[in-house]
């Protein structure tokens, strides 16, 4: 069994795309996912499953979603290795005094066009500070992730890509139940 972390996009936000947490759960045992947990409700499911394609489980679970909501959710996937990797290649962890409440991931489901990456780069969005790994984005906002221009959606428009992101603490709190 492999342990997968879900990130949804863009559920239960203002009202709408609105899915509970417990149908969420059974809605993916129902699919033969094992050990379904979910934490807070911007959606995140953490759960083992024997199939070992991400891009299977991820089409699974949209199609679910789909089926029985009518409307489509994107949805990332990072085994419980890939988010540990996630983890431990921050590289504002390296600073002294970071504030960790200040930092956030954004994720990708493949890696983002290196040409549309070096648009970006070219600005400087002071004094948010950011860096592109594989297929993440770790973002540092100083002033909070509610006032800087690295929004997802600025970063989705930029890099013609679906993403999602989670404050560093949720992060780290998926790990920490994909461990238990």
């Amino acid at each position: 069994m492999i342990t997968y972390i879900a990130i949804l996009r863009g559920i239960n936000v203002s009202g709408q795309k609105k899915i509970l947490m417990e149908d969420l759960r059974y809605l993916m045992e129902g699919q033969g996912f094992q050990n379904v947990r979910t934490y807070i409700q911007s959606g995140n499911i953490i759960f083992e499953s024997t199939e070992t394609l991400s891009e299977k489980i991820r089409s699974k679970i949209e199609n679910t979603i789909f089926n029985k909501y009518g409307f489509h959710v994107p949805v990332i996937i990072r085994t419980k290795d890939e988010m540990e990797n996630v983890i431990s290649n921050n590289p504002f962890l390296n600073r002294e005094n970071i504030n960790e409440d200040k930092l956030h991931v954004t994720f990708f489901n493949e890696p983002p066009d290196k040409e549309r990456i070096k648009e970006i780069e070219k600005v400087n969005y002071s004094p948010d500070e950011f860096f592109f790994s594989d297929k993440e984005v770790y973002l540092h906002c100083p002033e909070g992730y509610g006032r800087t221009k690295l929004s997802n959606n600025f970063i989705e428009k930029k890099l013609k890509k679906t993403a999602t992101t989670r404050n560093w603490k949720t992060v780290k709190k998926l790990i920490e139940i994909a461990e238990n």
